[in-house]
């Protein structure tokens, strides 16, 4: 039985195929229009999930839909009609988009998928419930959901048991955790939807003075429920701003233009939302453990890719075990939505667990040959892998960042290794580096250390066999460590961890265990193989682009290395361009909040 799930049409559209309860690919669809956050149908992500399966859409025995537009609909209407005349333009806007073709979305998924087969539709939170407990290593869990809004709801939380998900709390919009950290990330003038890991960033590097103002604007319960302030919003009746006037003269300051300096003030702003966040978040799943009695927490929607709150809300509450799959935005409601379908309304028992990202595109030594002839590369081929892994890890110490392309891309956010920059931990100046030369962003954002797993509670304030393989969890640093691991230890002393195994990536393991035997260190830098503006690089093509014009030292594609580039490298003209993708993104982005 084949399942296919979609999710479209608000930001980071995605698809993914399920097989007899088994994942069988996912990805999103910006991988393969390299457009950032594309919300688009995802025609190509739901074409190569068919591909991987060797399956036609005929082949296909139930097609999913991430949420109810119909509900949806009716949330749009009823807050434009609640702040008429001023919701004007939001009528003027949403109207056409969704009378034209958004309520009759199904028949659009039906045309452009070329079947008549029926469209099911799952619940917003449900899907993102789905998305966690569903593809867990639990039997049992609680459940906890928070992004900014689905179709009424912002946050719930439930039971998982079996294949069976009861949601027995939410609170619904305007009230949403996901909107207040997305107003946060506004007022820094960075984009919402996209940059709200840049607050979680720039937090460590100011102090928390406004939190007063904050409880101004939002009222925080011991449940970790919250009712904002309409006063201070106004994501509620503008197409353009989530913010006003009012939020202004509480915090002292306007908005900060986009891309201009950044000041102590928009620190200290950063350190007091993020603490306000996460004060939320961990009432929120003190009550819910409270309530349940479970041991084991599964979280999913965009909040739950806020990994400092994660980390806390393991440290702080009684839950033993946390649980937050990769892709937990809004394409992860595809997963989600596949998994809810099988499991749960057809009542098939689990047979899958999510213990890795990689199932997007894999491509062919064949494939990644032909891509670096016809870009008239030179490279090296080399068939032992113990002399690949030997080279890479030796260009790492030397002080190389290297583009890492192995095997199948990740599903979700974060590069875990499979389209990876890696870099030597150990140099105080990399972080500087890569950021300045490679990734053209800002000098305050941090690197994501992977280690291996044996070795993490060495290096890491966590317990030994812990497992955090998506770079969900932020553990302190040793303090012993953190003169040895510089690059990765951020201004509070943290680290985004990943731990890495042989059984889930193994070639990615070794090269981290080769990098030991030279230095005694078992931790690389990964970041993301792409530059600020655009997605994570997907095929080969894709990643000798981003080789040729960064500061990229080598490219190790499959059993392939490349150090040469063709012609002088322009790092401004690839800054220039990175600036403009994101200036893209956030346009494109901006027609989604319709």
């Amino acid at each position: 039985m084949l399942v296919l799930g979609i999710s479209c049409y608000y930001h980071d559209s995605g698809a993914a195929l399920v097989r007899d309860g088994k994942l069988i690919a996912a990805a999103e669809e910006e991988r393969f229009t390299r457009v950032k956050h594309d919300f688009g149908f995802p025609s190509r992500a739901i074409e190569y999930c068919l591909q991987e399966a060797g399956a036609t859409i005929n082949d296909v025995d139930h097609i999913g839909f991430y949420e109810k537009p119909l509900i949806k609909f009716n949330r749009i209407l009823e807050t434009i009609l609640a702040s008429w005349p001023r919701t004007y333009r939001q009528w003027l806007t949403a109207m056409p988009l969704w009378l034209g073709h958004r309520l009759r979305i199904g028949c659009e998924i039906q045309d452009k998928l070329g079947t008549d087969k029926e469209i099911l539709y799952t619940q917003h939170h449900i899907s993102h419930a789905a998305s966690a407990f569903l593809v867990s290593p639990y039997e049992e869990a609680a459940i906890i959901t928070a992004d900014g809004v689905g179709e009424w709801t912002t946050t719930a939380w439930g039971v998982g048991r079996g294949n069976q998900i009861e949601l027995k709390n939410e609170l619904r919009f305007p009230h949403s955790i996901g909107l207040l950290f997305s107003a946060i990330t506004s007022y820094l003038g960075f984009q919402v939807n996209d940059a709200e890991w840049k607050v979680m960033g720039l937090a460590p590097y100011g102090e928390p003075r406004f939190v007063d103002k904050f409880r101004e604007v939002v009222d925080i319960k011991d449940d970790g429920s919250i009712r904002l302030n309409l006063k201070y919003f106004a994501q509620h009746y503008s197409t353009t701003r989530t913010i006003n006037h009012h939020w202004e003269r509480l915090f002292g300051q306007p908005q900060r233009p986009s891309e201009s300096e950044m000041t102590d003030f928009h620190r200290d702003i950063a350190a007091s939302g993020q603490k306000i966040v996460e004060e939320i978040m961990v009432k929120l799943a003190r009550h819910v453990q409270r309530k349940t009695r479970m041991k084991n927490v599964c979280i999913a929607g965009g909040v739950g890719l806020n990994c400092v709150a994660n980390w806390r809300i393991l440290q702080e509450t009684d839950f033993e075990n946390i649980f937050i799959q990769p892709a937990a935005g809004d394409s992860g409601g595809a997963l989600g939505t596949a998994f809810y379908i099988y499991n749960t309304v057809l009542d098939r028992p689990r047979e899958f667990r999510m213990d890795h990202a990689l199932w997007g595109p894999g491509f062919t030594e064949v494939q990644i040959k032909a891509a670096l002839d016809q870009s008239q590369a030179k490279y090296e081929s080399i068939a032992d892998e113990s002399e690949l892994l030997c080279r890479t890890a030796k260009m790492i110490a030397d002080g190389k960042v290297v583009g890492w392309f192995q095997g199948r891309l990740e599903f979700g956010p974060r590069a875990l290794g499979a389209r990876s920059l890696l870099a030597d931990a150990r140099i105080p100046k990399m972080k500087d580096i890569i950021n300045a030369k490679v990734k053209f962003r800002e000098a305050f954002r941090p690197f994501a250390p992977a280690v291996l797993k044996e070795r993490a509670h060495e290096f890491f304030d966590m317990p030994a066999g812990m497992d955090a393989p998506f770079m969900l969890l932020v553990p302190k640093v040793r303090e012993d460590k953190r003169a040895l691991i510089p690059a990765v230890t951020h201004q509070d002393g943290t680290g985004r961890v990943q731990t890495v195994t042989d059984e889930v990536n193994g070639r990615y393991y070794r090269l981290i265990r080769e990098f030991d035997r030279l230095t005694g260190v078992p931790v690389v830098i990964n970041t993301s193989f792409n530059v600020r503006g655009e997605p994570i690089v997907c095929t080969p093509h894709d990643a000798w682009h981003t080789f040729v014009n960064t500061g990229i030292d080598a490219l190790v594609m499959g059993n392939f290395i490349v150090t040469q580039k063709l012609g002088q490298v322009d790092f401004e003209a690839g800054m220039q361009r990175s600036v403009s993708l994101e200036a893209h993104s956030r346009t494109a982005e901006s027609v989604t909040v319709r």
